[in-house]
């Protein structure tokens, strides 16, 4: 499908890496851009993405079919109060922000007879940040989850189902709260334990590292006021999934100071077998 108009709220990674995407695959017959300063739009602009890119989130943000947040979750309600009433009713407005409930308990009410909301969070990233660093194949091979509530219109729905398939994600569906959880598990809790294991090791330690160090840490090379952002935004969950991970710490400390072989490898020996299954993973 073709979209006649997709705004983007945010020329950073991601929103960048949706422009360029959409620019490559003929996706969007207009592609607009809203950035806080012309300086923050000033890389997209050298790249050619679009000649349409606006300070103003109204003027980017008319006659929009989909408008998409790339902004940080917490900039998003402030956002949306100022662009409603310039959207088109039966515009479709989603986001990539990485926290759901919060955002769809706070957007939703926003957008209700304004234009059709529904939350989305594309599983694509990286350690670096802003338009230097987007790629127009970022979403390729990834999952995009969408997060209906019961008062979301279907469509809208299906239309960012499309949107998502057409960057080249495999979308799934779920709850805000669910997704929450999940994430907290797989995406939040590692960028905590990543820089919380940059902080325990010694300056004089740090001058010896390879691969595994780097590899098992890269994710805390994250801009900190996004994951700050993030953290906060879902700590109900990650306070949860933390405990967790807490207590599989104090049980392994518990099998070194006893010479606990066996326990000990049975705790490697199954995280061995899940990493294993995973195969592969998209970098």
């Amino acid at each position: 499908m073709k979209f006649s108009k997709v705004a983007i709220l945010g020329p950073g990674l991601l929103g960048g890496s949706i422009a360029l995407a959409l620019r490559e695959r003929q996706l969007a017959a207009e592609i607009s851009l809203y950035g806080r300063s012309e300086q923050s739009l000033e890389g997209a602009r050298r790249a050619g993405v679009t000649d349409q890119m606006f300070t103003d989130p109204r003027q980017a943000v008319e006659d929009a079919e989909v408008v998409i947040f790339c902004t940080p979750i917490g900039a998003m309600p402030s956002l949306a109060e100022t662009i409603s009433p310039a959207l088109d009713p039966f515009a479709v407005v989603t986001d990539v922000g990485s926290v759901k409930g919060c955002v769809v308990q706070a957007l939703e009410p926003l957008f209700h007879g304004k234009a059709r909301w529904v939350g989305s969070h594309p599983m694509a990233g990286s350690e670096q940040a802003g338009f230097a660093a987007a790629r127009a194949d970022l979403f390729e091979r990834s999952v995009s989850i969408v997060t209906p509530t019961e008062n979301t219109d279907l469509q809208a729905v299906e239309i960012a189902t499309q949107l998502w398939t057409a960057l080249g994600c495999r979308v799934l569906s779920l709850d805000p709260l669910v997704h929450d959880q999940l994430v907290a598990q797989i995406s939040h809790l590692p960028h905590l334990v990543a820089a919380a294991l940059v902080q325990s090791a010694s300056t004089e330690s740090l001058a010896l590292i390879g691969n595994g160090f780097r590899d098992t840490t890269r994710v805390a090379a994250g801009p900190p006021p996004m994951w700050t952002d993030i953290l906060l935004s879902n700590r109900t969950a990650l306070e949860s999934v933390l405990g967790r991970l807490i207590s599989t710490l104090e049980q392994a400390r518990t099998q070194l100071q006893s010479g606990d072989e066996k326990g000990l490898h049975e705790l490697l020996a199954q995280a061995n077998h899940v990493r294993c299954q995973l195969g592969g993973q998209k970098k």
